[in-house]
């Protein structure tokens, strides 16, 4: 090459050679960029707040909640049910009522693509009784004793055995006003928590009538405005909204105003203390353990009368809330239906699991199930006060030992229990009258030959238990 030429060239690439490597600084620098933005960009995603998931560890255990739900509330007469998880928010804004924590704090509501306000189902007894007028349940054979088992949603605070997204079975009778059904309900709960292996106790009152609770209500705020300074702000809030919601504050502030407050039990009609009284009656029968509470009111407003909730005398878990429920007969009318009574309960599975999980090896020798006699025909019949009161411990024996009896407390008249006993293709009934309550005896009829023999109360058990096996 020519000097010229060379020194030319030479001249050009010491020009060119600080803008090249400028150029290959910034392409490398824009390089490093797109890299480390990758690799902020990755992505994690986990559950929501207040929602968990059921772990593998833990599938057994809820299986076997399931199970035992499931075999306890079938050995009560309950069938089963499932309403959807997505309903119109109203339903419950009318059942449960405005001014209530779930409804001003907790329910989760959307508008859908159509336009329509709905919300995931708090809980399921406005959604049991939007069931059975939808479904003109009215015109079944009362009562429609249904159980259920699902999931609930309520945007409430997380804690131990608290979550947004929530497991609730529970009972529901529809169509029986008699009291009976109350302790029969209250002792399905007990002896689900009973058959997993859960020592609890009932807490039980009465709140009366709606018109029991307007003249309460009366007294309560006045004497409530009269401590205003002394309550925690929240409670100063609730005074002319719920003051009913004020009796279940666990804040320090609000338990010795509470201490003092009137108590609704002295402001029940003649009527409703006649109805308490009974209850109480009937669950003295059945030996469950139980306890006055004069403070206890629920936090939904369609009870009426009976309320009772279930807490644990586990270790560790003493006075946690397992469940509750109570009577609510407005309810069915108030949604649209005829006046219809009723009444049920709910426990909240996913404390029970807390507790069965922290008691495992307990749990799996006392929630065993009894081997479950199938495919039993046997009815209960009784006649009179003495003998329903009787009954509730007879059966209660019966369930214990595995077997399974068809009942219908609703029904005093010997004819008509019999009738149903053919529908159902009993075998053979049970018979308790006044005379059989005072003689310690029942009389079992074979429902194809007619003959009737007297058994003693206290071998009813084995007795079945041979007829059945036969």
């Amino acid at each position: 090459m020519p000097k010229k030429i060379s020194k030319i060239m030479d001249k050009k690439i010491k020009t060119a050679k600080p803008i090249a490597k400028t150029k290959k600084v910034v392409v490398v620098k824009k390089e490093k960029k797109v890299v480390k933005k990758s690799e902020d960009k990755k992505i994690t995603y986990s559950t929501l707040r207040g929602m968990r998931d059921v772990l593998p560890q833990d599938g057994e255990i809820w299986q076997n909640v399931y199970e035992v739900v499931k075999n306890v509330a079938t050995s009560y007469g309950f069938s089963y049910v499932e309403t959807p998880i997505l309903e119109q928010s109203n339903l419950f804004i009318r059942s449960i009522g405005k001014g209530t924590d779930v409804v001003d704090k907790e329910m989760y509501v959307f508008e859908d693509k159509d336009g329509a306000k709905v919300c995931l189902r708090p809980e399921m007894t406005a959604a049991l009784s939007r069931s059975y007028i939808e479904n003109g349940m009215q015109t079944l054979p009362q009562p429609v004793k249904m159980w259920y088992h699902g999931q609930m949603f309520r945007h409430d605070r997380p804690q131990a055995g608290r979550f947004r997204q929530f497991y609730q079975s529970g009972c529901e009778t529809i169509g029986n006003s008699d009291p009976i059904v109350d302790a029969e309900l209250i002792s399905a709960a007990y002896n689900t928590l009973r058959d997993l292996g859960i020592n609890s106790v009932v807490h039980i009152n009465s709140i009366g009538t709606l018109q029991d609770r307007e003249n309460y209500i009366v007294e309560l705020v006045g004497y409530l405005r009269s401590k205003r300074s002394y309550l925690s702000e929240e409670s100063k809030a609730r005074i002319n909204k719920n003051p009913l919601r004020i009796l279940d504050s666990k804040d320090e502030q609000d338990i010795a105003v509470i201490e003092d407050a009137p108590q609704i039990i002295d402001w029940l009609s003649p009527d409703s203390k006649k109805f308490f009284t009974r209850v109480l009656e009937y669950l003295d029968e059945t030996e469950i353990p139980y306890v006055l509470n004069a403070k206890l009111v629920r936090g939904l407003d369609y009870y009426s009368n009976t309320v009772f909730e279930i807490f644990s005398e586990e270790e560790g878990f003493t006075n946690l809330a397992l469940g509750g429920g109570g009577r609510y007969d407005g309810l069915i009318e108030q949604l649209g239906g005829q006046s219809t009574p009723a009444a049920g309960f709910a426990l909240g599975l996913d404390r029970v699991v807390m507790i069965l999980k922290q008691k495992k090896d307990k749990a799996e020798k006392e929630g065993v199930k009894k081997e479950e006699i199938k495919k039993n025909k046997i009815f209960f019949a009784q006649l009179g006060e003495q003998a329903n009161k009787k009954s509730l411990f007879i059966l209660e024996v019966l369930r214990r030992e595995g077997l399974f009896v068809y009942h219908n407390f609703s029904k005093s008249s010997l004819k008509v229990q019999m009738e149903i006993a053919n529908k159902i293709g009993a075998t053979h009934t049970l018979i308790l009258g006044q005379k059989e309550v005072q003689d310690g005896s029942i009389l079992v009829r074979n429902m194809d030959s007619g003959i009737q023999e007297v058994v003693d109360q206290k071998k009813i058990a084995s007795f079945v238990r041979k007829l059945l096996q036969n």
